[in-house]
């Protein structure tokens, strides 16, 4: 499933569609047009979402900025809604962008792409209101963590997937996961090196639910700490495994230490899979996904 990543020139056809005459009617030509797109991208060959400044290394933020300059024909600076990790994937990232020349959307959305490696993919692009940010407007984010739980790895899917060798008890990790639902203190699942101001988040829904050898963690918050969702899972597989009794999610939260808790799942597996947006900013909805797994969205 792997596929190597390439660059690719821009075509003649998607150069003519973005000549400077395709804007849309307007008195104030020079004004700044706000896009927000939502992409997808393998995250294994990336340093993660962020660019380093100074740094060498290969990051989605740097890829998709030099894509949507050659686009715009000048620098530009995107934000998204929620950075991720080394290794992390994404079907469904929103970002979003101000430009000094406008395009159309469909030529942000086929220009963007014809610059891209085939790591990364623009999925939707629209104009919106300049009130509307990518970060602070959304409402919630989605992830979903894939374990593939046999007792033989497989060879097609190890970059995609995080492979469990010992069975887990998938209705012992479903009832157990009920108690870390709503606003509480998550401490115990964040990340040392964690920036954030406080460890309260709301936890909408946790899911887990096995297909065959496919099992998935599908959570929501309204936002996350660092690595907040690989150390849910990690905890959620040593209750799997029979590693963690009855209530001992419960009593792992309420002790707010992380040093107490199992390991951090690998990268690997996750996903952010959608990003929640009040309806007044009408934010493109995509599926969830991944492509490969057929679940209810």
């Amino acid at each position: 499933m792997a596929v190597i990543a390439k660059s690719r020139k821009p075509s003649p056809f998607w150069t003519a569609l973005i000549k400077p005459t395709d804007r849309p009617d307007s008195d104030l030509p020079n004004s700044l047009q706000r896009i927000a797109m939502t992409v997808e991208y393998d995250g294994s060959e990336f340093s993660g979402w962020q660019l380093q400044r100074g740094s060498s290394a290969r990051s989605v933020q740097g890829v998709l900025e030099k894509a949507i300059g050659e686009v715009a024909n000048t620098p530009l600076r995107i934000y998204c809604a929620g950075r991720t990790d080394t290794g992390v994937h994404a079907t469904s990232q929103v970002f979003h962008f101000d430009s000094p020349n406008v395009r159309q959307p469909r030529s942000w959305l086929l220009g963007c792409n014809a610059n891209l490696p085939d790591t990364v993919a623009v999925r939707t692009a629209q104009q919106v209101d300049d009130s509307f940010h990518a970060r602070f407007s959304a409402l919630s984010r989605r992830y979903r963590y894939l374990i593939f739980n046999r007792d033989v790895r497989t060879a097609l899917a190890p970059r995609y997937l995080t492979w469990i060798r010992q069975p887990v008890d998938v209705e012992t990790m479903q009832h157990e996961a009920q108690s870390l639902l709503g606003e509480q203190d998550f401490s115990s699942f964040r990340a040392a090196a964690c920036q954030s101001s406080t460890p309260m988040r709301h936890v909408d829904f946790i899911e887990v639910s096995r297909s065959g050898s496919l099992v998935v963690v599908d959570i929501q918050a309204n936002a996350f700490l660092h690595h907040m969702v690989r150390n849910i899972v990690g905890a959620l597989l040593a209750v799997g495994k029979g590693r963690m009794g009855s209530g001992g999610l419960a009593e792992l939260l309420a002790l707010k230490d992380r040093t107490r808790a199992p390991d951090t799942a690998p990268a690997n597996g996750l996903y952010l899979v959608q990003v929640n947006y009040p309806p007044l900013f009408s934010i493109q909805v995509v599926d969830p996904g991944p492509v490969f797994l057929q679940a209810e969205n």
